[in-house]
């Protein structure tokens, strides 16, 4: 009887490493991509923060939009490689008396993505370079003096999984694309 018990035990044991360590398979995988997609998104914000600010030091100076963009696509390293796997737009944002305009855009792309911001009247068909900014962002540059100008750097980022995680909890489960913002 005693031997025959043991026997039920080991087999039962067997099962529940199964279960257990499938769970910890699986939750290991979860660390992995979801903390290199938080660090993905982090990395993202910085630059978009850092293209603002180089952005709207270089409104009176030489420099354009377009190498502003650039500049921080190259900044982006090898962590991203914003380069190939995203986009990067700085639109500068101007108060013209009291009414706002989209007065310089520059891209630096590998993807397919535009501006949720606006678009520079005559380019690509853009039709309207009326600019849609937050209302805190266009309360801020309105009440500012007639001439003032807001740098605006958004920043698109397709993110890929390294592990199966999105096949076993789902396609949605990790977004494909990222996408923040800064104004300055």
């Amino acid at each position: 009887m005693k031997h025959k018990f043991s026997k039920e035990q080991s087999g039962q044991a067997l099962v529940e490493l199964a279960i257990v360590a499938t769970t910890i398979v699986v939750f290991i995988l979860g660390i992995v991509d979801y903390g290199r997609a938080i660090y993905d998104v982090q990395v993202m914000k910085n630059l978009a923060g850092e293209g603002s600010s180089i952005g709207s030091r270089s409104l009176t100076g030489a420099q354009t939009a377009q190498t502003t963009a650039q500049a921080v696509a190259n900044d982006s390293g090898s962590d991203l490689n914003i380069t190939s796997n995203g986009c990067v737009i700085e639109t500068i944002v101007t108060n013209n008396s009291g009414t706002l305009a989209i007065t310089d855009q520059g891209k630096v792309c590998n993807i397919t993505a535009s501006s949720k911001i606006g678009c520079l009247q005559g380019v690509s068909g853009c039709q309207s370079s009326t600019p849609t900014l937050p209302a805190y962002a266009a309360t801020a540059l309105s009440t500012e003096a007639s001439g003032s100008s807001m740098a605006v750097t958004e920043i698109y980022y397709n993110f890929s999984t390294i592990t199966p995680i999105t096949r076993l909890l789902g396609a949605n489960s990790i977004p494909s694309q990222f996408y923040t913002a800064a104004y300055y």
